[in-house]
């Protein structure tokens, strides 16, 4: 029930992972990545949330960067790895990164009502596709966020962070209780990239917990 498909973007095609649950789905969900792209963590996520009874797509953002014949596990979990997503990340912007949701929910959409999920830059992806698409959206540990908090939502966002996660200070994570109060914002006793089964920062309760919630939130939004 799981394979890559092409979406056709304004700036380009780009490769997306496709999960399909069994049976008539209950709605959908656009996946979005992590700086180190659609690899194999992400895809898994997809696959949980299928399971969970939403088609999803995970689409792989740096094919507009790096082209849609690139290997999209290329980046590793290190030092090195991370320069060259953060490098990707600046070279694709937050403009196409929407186009990209965008074509990914339009895909979504006979399948039902769609929203998105996404984690460390796919967290404020995910913000922003609530602020500017009207996605309702659930952001983990977005470090790019207190910049977008004063536009006006279109949707309900559900903000996930870590108490120890050194790039999101606890002032951060207060502006987006005073400037977005109707908004459900939760903090964990974990690091940044706490739901990532992957490296040392995984902590299962709170990413189980946080789950849970997720889950919760996309009943009531989405079905």
């Amino acid at each position: 029930m799981s394979e890559w498909i092409i979406l056709d973007t304004h700036y380009g095609p780009v490769r997306a992972w496709q999960a399909l649950p069994e049976g008539k789905p209950r709605g959908a969900l656009v996946v979005v990545q992590e700086i180190f792209g659609a690899n194999p963590h992400i895809r898994g996520v997809a696959g949980r949330f299928a399971a969970q009874g939403y088609a999803v797509l995970a689409p792989s953002f740096f094919d507009l960067v790096d082209g849609p014949e690139a290997d999209p596990d290329a980046l590793p979990y290190t030092p090195e790895g991370v320069k060259d997503g953060l490098e990707r990340v600046t070279a694709l912007g937050m403009e196409k990164a929407l186009e990209v949701v965008r074509a990914a929910a339009t895909r979504l959409a006979p399948h039902g009502k769609v929203g998105t999920v996404g984690y460390c830059w796919g967290g404020s992806v995910a913000l922003l596709s609530a602020l500017r698409l009207g996605l309702p959206s659930v952001s983990y540990y977005g470090a790019r966020n207190v910049q977008f908090l004063d536009e006006t939502p279109k949707a309900p966002v559900m903000f996930h962070f870590g108490a120890q996660d050194k790039s999101i200070p606890p002032e951060a994570i207060q502006a987006h209780r005073e400037k977005l109060p109707q908004m459900a914002t939760y903090v964990y006793p974990a690091d940044h990239a706490f739901n990532r089964e992957v490296g040392h920062a995984y902590d299962p309760d709170s990413a189980a917990l946080a789950l849970q919630r997720t889950l919760d939130f996309f009943s009531e939004h989405l079905g």
